[in-house]
């Protein structure tokens, strides 16, 4: 099977990248590496949020039968990714948490920091054999600055509200505030009663600029956690008021991905903004707070 191909991909792609920072414009970029995958920059700073540049789970899976056949190529390798100063995991699957990603990049960046949800400390030390002190550890609504960085945790569920014997939450998505903008990354989520009135009350009157959810639903047949239906993606951001709402968790997985269809006609039908990236694209936001593309 032919894979999608990135629009950007390696060299074009980190010189997309620097292109931006030398750019130094005031403008916030994302690109999407794909599945929940996202670099975003701002001036010359940079953060990582839940990357998987591997294909750790094609070979784990490649003998079972749920084989983790991947459709798009590899955007970048991440050991060429030295300008990360920021990486987050926003729960502990591979496709959020992967060694074979994160050891590289870790590698590639000597200070590195990592914020992960409070409750998976220990978990996130083993898998990538570290110093179980090195995380920056949030709870639901906490918060941390790291350089020009603020993230705050928003608890989510996927598919329950999961905590630990402590009450913390195991899978958090995160408010990321960096000069004038903020953005929303759910990780790997489902709606749930109150979740809207959470994260408005997180956001204390600042505007959404980009709300970053899942569209790949739920398949009880699938036997892994679900997401939110492209739908309701698009419903909770018209919801939250998020000037704008990208896609993700697709297109990475053969047995777990969506068309972005759904979540375009209810977007569509709301008046909600949005906009569908493809692996590797670029999206600008402007100090004026509107999208743009480049080529």
């Amino acid at each position: 099977m032919k894979l999608i191909a990135p629009v950007l991909a390696d060299d074009e792609l980190l010189a997309d990248i620097a292109a931006g920072a030398d750019a130094d414009d005031g403008r916030v970029r994302l690109w999407w590496l794909g599945q929940a995958g996202f670099l975003v920059q701002w001036h010359r700073h940079h953060l990582l949020i839940d990357p998987y540049l591997s294909n750790s789970l094609t070979t784990k899976y490649a003998d079972t039968d749920t084989p983790h056949v991947r459709l798009t190529a590899r955007a970048v390798d991440p050991h060429r990714l030295g300008m990360i100063e920021v990486v987050t995991s926003s729960h502990n699957h591979t496709d959020h948490l992967d060694h074979e990603t994160l050891g590289p990049l870790r590698d590639a960046n000597p200070t590195l920091a990592m914020v992960i949800p409070e409750a998976n400390r220990a978990f996130v030390a083993e898998r990538l054999r570290t110093d179980p002190a090195w995380p920056v550890g949030l709870t639901d609504g906490a918060s941390t600055q790291l350089g020009p960085w603020r993230l705050t945790g928003l608890a989510v569920a996927h598919e329950q509200l999961e905590t630990d014997d402590a009450g913390r939450h195991r899978h958090l998505g995160y408010v990321v505030e960096v000069g004038p903008f903020t953005l929303f990354h759910s990780g790997d989520a489902v709606p749930y009663v109150g979740m809207v009135e959470r994260l408005i009350a997180l956001l204390g009157g600042r505007p959404l600029h980009v709300a970053v959810l899942p569209i790949n639903g739920r398949v009880p047949a699938r036997r892994v956690p679900g997401n939110f239906w492209g739908d309701e993606a698009a419903t909770f951001a018209h919801a939250v008021g998020a000037r704008l709402v990208v896609p993700m968790h697709y297109d990475m997985f053969a047995f777990n991905t969506e068309t972005p269809a759904r979540f375009e006609e209810t977007a569509r039908a709301l008046g909600q903004p949005h906009r569908v990236l493809r692996g590797g694209e670029r999206l600008e936001i402007t100090p004026t707070t509107e999208s743009e593309d480049r080529p």
